[in-house]
């Protein structure tokens, strides 16, 4: 039997007597995967999403917006800069409602076709797919890296897989420093690398993503998806019948039988399913879609690439493996009447929701303030008399300038007959910083009674005429 037909899973014993050890295994062992390679459509869309996810992520950092880098989460500062926005730890509903609008696109796209995230955008799936290619370029197709990880430990083994870790290791540092970018200035990050200048906290996060990397899509692969990933075990309550999944027409493949080209399947009673097991080696997560729905499956389909080319051998009609929904396959659907039951209520529950969440966002952030302020009465001293008898109250205003423009602000004050403001009435602020100020309010001794008094604060921008106000009280000692 040569490699491709050599099954991609079998049961490794734990133990060889069970009755000597005195216990018995309590899991099945499983050997390693070894994908094999296929073309075809999704094969390609797959390789057009690792590009436009990969240009995103690794180039976004470099991109520069006003003199800045563009997309920029400073906790240093606690300023998140993603491209002409600025936002502030006291924006955090934002980031609420955009991990909600998340969540809800997940739901989305699960219903309609189920894993769809994936097998085509996941960032383990994407680079599981990048370290399989440097692995086929390095050790050659599946049948070679087979033969290589059973040969003896020799010079020709060692220097495959001394130039594939090397190739590995390398990339994941990369990743590692790239994804540090979007937390530490990048062009700063690359200077401190190039004159050796790190800091500890800057090395550990390059090392720790980088190991992560390389671990998660060099080693642990489909594990995770299948064992470690919590999605792959609620996936199924976001399923019904109307599910696009990768489906395997069982009335039409069995039963299945090897054959040659030049035998009717028909007359002989058989399948179109030759049993090449094709579908299953190129499988990234080592499963048979014949078996049925599986939790596994991310939805890659590379087994429907790799069933079409079969058919077009066999010169058999493409689809015996195919996206589909249950109903579809059980009630031979056509494409139109599938495509008709995406639109169903549960879908459009969720593209509602989705949609009204997002315009509400971008609302939000299209009518927010361009300055912030917070005001609070001086802890130090209730009032206190100041010349020409008059009572003084001292409060401490800090304002926050989210644009990228100095800005120039004016405070009013009103609530109360003779109440004015002794201090600075004008403050500046320089682009996207906050400073605090003290503001001094007075008023004759005697013109209220005692107690506290409701007051409000009026600050305008000069440039753009926004006005944000604030309540407040002025205290009258007795």
């Amino acid at each position: 039997m040569n490699s491709s037909q050599q099954s991609t899973r079998k049961i490794i014993p734990i133990v060889s007597d069970a009755s000597q050890t005195g216990f018995m295994p309590t899991y099945e062992a499983q050997s390693k995967i070894y994908p094999r390679n296929t073309s075809g459509i999704f094969k390609n869309w797959r390789w057009i999403m690792i590009w436009i996810t990969q240009i995103v992520f690794y180039g976004t950092p470099w991109l520069m917006w006003n003199d800045r880098q563009a997309m920029l989460l400073d906790i240093s500062t606690h300023r998140f800069y993603i491209f002409g926005l600025v936002l502030y730890p006291q924006d955090l509903i934002y980031l609420v409602v955009i991990l909600i609008i998340a969540a809800l696109a997940l739901f989305l796209f699960t219903a309609v076709a189920g894993r769809l995230w994936c097998g085509f955008s996941c960032p383990q799936s994407v680079y599981t797919e990048i370290f399989l290619w440097m692995e086929r370029k390095i050790e050659g197709d599946r049948a070679a890296r087979m033969r290589l990880d059973s040969m003896k430990f020799g010079f020709r083994k060692f220097h495959r897989k001394f130039l594939k870790h090397a190739a590995w290791i390398s990339f994941s540092i990369f990743t590692g420093f790239s994804f540090l970018g979007y937390f530490s200035p990048i062009r700063d990050l690359l200077d401190n690398v190039l004159q050796y200048r790190l800091s500890p906290w800057e090395t550990f996060w390059i090392c720790f993503y980088g190991v992560a990397t390389y671990g998660n899509a060099g080693f642990l692969r489909e594990q995770v998806c299948k064992h470690m990933c919590p999605y792959a075990r609620f996936q199924s309550a976001m399923f019904d019948n109307d599910t696009l999944i990768v489906t395997y027409d069982q009335e039409r493949g069995e039963p299945r039988s090897g054959r040659s080209r030049k035998v009717d399947a028909k007359e002989s009673g058989l399948g179109d399913c030759i049993d090449c097991s094709f579908c299953v080696q190129v499988c990234p997560v080592g499963i048979d879609i014949r078996n049925g729905l599986q939790y596994e499956c991310i939805s890659c389909g590379l087994c429907v690439d790799a069933c079409n080319s079969i058919m077009d051998k066999m010169e058999y009609p493409r689809g015996l493996i195919r996206f589909s929904t249950q109903n579809g396959i059980e009630k031979h659907w056509s494409q139109h009447q599938i495509i008709k039951k995406i639109f169903r209520p549960r879908v459009m529950i969720y593209s509602a929701l989705l949609l009204l969440l997002s315009l509400g966002l971008v609302l939000s952030l299209a009518v927010r303030p361009q300055f912030k302020v917070d005001i609070n009465r001086d802890r130090g001293v209730m009032s206190r008399l100041a010349p020409g008898g008059k009572v003084e109250n001292v409060y401490q205003m800090q304002i926050t300038n989210v644009t990228e423009s100095t800005a120039t602000y004016r405070v009013f004050v009103s609530g109360l007959n003779g109440l004015s403001i002794a201090s600075s009435k004008e403050f500046t602020v320089n682009p996207a910083s906050e400073r605090l100020v003290a503001l001094s309010l007075q008023l004759d001794d005697g013109a209220i009674r005692s107690g506290t008094h409701p007051i409000l604060f009026k600050i305008e921008s000069i440039a753009s005429k926004e006005i944000v106000t604030q309540k407040s009280t002025f205290y009258m000692p007795r």
